[in-house]
């Protein structure tokens, strides 16, 4: 497919990144030729320079002829124009980056009058994930996800002490016919492999044939336990601070946000209801005490600046707080994290970006698909004949960590796969795959290259 892709930051070299490993021809814009160099010398990919929003450049380079635009700017106003433009040229698909909350009030209407296929926010897609982990706990809805003769189970060692200290190999002759796919420890997800052992503390994925996850489900699921969140903190007030607030003050609970910027609590304090605002700056651990952190049920950080966020989840775990959640960006720090022991760690450019490639595959390919706790996805794909992982050993792949090839629904057989597997045409597959890893399984689902 042809791709055209507005704006190198953040966002765009994520996009730029998971989807160069497939079958596509991108094109990236942007005013910074100094960027784009940078770029050009990395991926292989046509970098242009100069202003989407000029229609000259659009039709110069023949934007009618492209699959799909992404218009990724820090620009919201700027994005709606390019994508609207780029719909009006003949562009088969567009996607904007919109994550003002006064256009997502309105965002159907937009999306109708100026032809947006497709609009993606980062803020309040990290929103809805925390949202999820603080109100229901559950990643998978009240623990357990199913499909067809495959279902996915979620659930705390706590339930099943007997698992703690075993490896891999012991839990698989302790639940035979399931597979433990992902482990949650310490704010992150981990793919496990032969190596690992179940710790106290972890959360685990296991997968399996239906009737038999469900009657593990009846043995193991927790109800009730969650549904008394009452106090969270927020520090601070920005997009993702506003929508997160917006939403746990409609839940019940009271929230505190802290805000250092004096007219940023002056926005929040009038299009926020039932929601303290206070003034001050969270670093100051006197502050934060005075503030009652320790009463907290939850505390998020939520600052544009990863350092930040880091230092005040810690803080706030060695306050006693039960779950606390940190906004990252950088993917730098994720053996950080797992050491500092915060709950969960999310980066809203990896949840976009799966989103992206989500809408972008469409049904062709993937069937469904479901984020775990912000940092992977489980998703289903429909085997072609043609497609990279089709009729080769799985040990033959040479799979990454990041990527588990988790089950296979053929006919009515459910395989647990191991090495000598092969995946064949019309396999319903089930993957587990790391958010930071999306551009390795764009690799194995991509049509196969012909050299004719």
């Amino acid at each position: 497919m042809k791709i055209a892709i507005v704006g190198a930051g953040k966002l765009g070299l994520k996009i730029t990144h998971a989807l160069v490993g497939g079958d596509h021809a991108i094109t990236i814009i942007d005013t910074d030729a100094e960027v784009l160099n940078k770029i050009s010398q990395t991926y292989d990919v046509l970098t242009i320079e100069g202003n989407a929003k000029q229609i000259s450049l659009l039709k110069d380079k023949g934007i009618g002829e492209f699959d799909f635009l992404i218009a990724c700017t820090d620009n919201d106003e700027l994005n709606i124009v390019i994508a609207s433009f780029a719909k009006k040229l003949g562009c088969q698909k567009v996607i904007a980056r919109v994550r003002d909350p006064e256009h997502m009030y309105q965002i159907d209407f937009i999306k109708e009058t100026m032809g947006i296929d497709h609009i993606v926010n980062p803020d309040l897609a990290i929103t809805l994930e925390i949202y999820k982990y603080l109100v229901e706990k559950y990643t998978l809805t009240n623990g357990i996800f199913s499909s067809g003769k495959v279902a996915i189970i979620q659930f705390h060692t706590r339930r099943f002490k007997k698992l703690i200290g075993m490896s891999l190999v012991e839990v698989s002759k302790t639940l035979p016919n399931m597979l433990v796919v992902a482990i949650s420890r310490n704010g992150k997800i981990i793919i496990p492999h032969g190596k690992h052992y179940v710790e106290e503390g972890d959360t685990l994925y296991l997968i399996g044939e239906r009737s038999e996850i469900h009657e593990l489900h009846a043995k193991v699921h927790e109800r009730g336990k969650y549904t008394n969140l009452q106090k969270v903190m927020i520090i601070g007030g920005g997009k993702t601070g506003f929508y997160l607030a917006s939403k746990l003050s409609e839940f019940g609970v009271a929230v505190k946000v802290i805000e250092r910027d004096k007219e940023r609590c002056y926005y929040l304090s009038t299009h926020l209801d039932d929601v303290m605002v206070l003034h001050g700056d969270a670093t100051d651990s006197a502050f934060l005490e005075d503030e009652n952190i320790e009463e907290m049920d939850a505390f998020v950080s939520a600052t544009g600046f990863d350092e930040e966020n880091l230092l005040l989840a810690l803080m706030a775990k060695q306050k006693g707080v039960e779950d606390v959640i940190s906004k990252v960006s950088h993917s730098n720090y994720k053996d950080l994290i797992e050491k500092m022991g915060i709950d969960m760690a999310l980066n809203p450019q990896d949840i976009v970006t799966s989103n992206i490639l989500r809408y972008i595959q469409g049904s062709k390919k993937i069937i469904s698909s479901l984020l775990v706790q912000g940092q992977a996805e489980i998703m289903e794909i429909i085997a072609t004949e043609d497609m990279t992982f089709s009729n080769i050993s799985l040990k033959d792949l040479s799979l990454p960590d990041g990527v588990l090839i988790a089950a296979i629904h053929r006919g009515q057989q459910v395989i647990i796969p191991n090495g000598n597997t092969r995946i064949l045409k019309d396999d319903k597959v089930t993957i587990f795959c790391l958010l930071d890893e999306l551009s390795e399984l764009e690799k194995l689902i991509t049509h196969k290259k012909s050299f004719l």
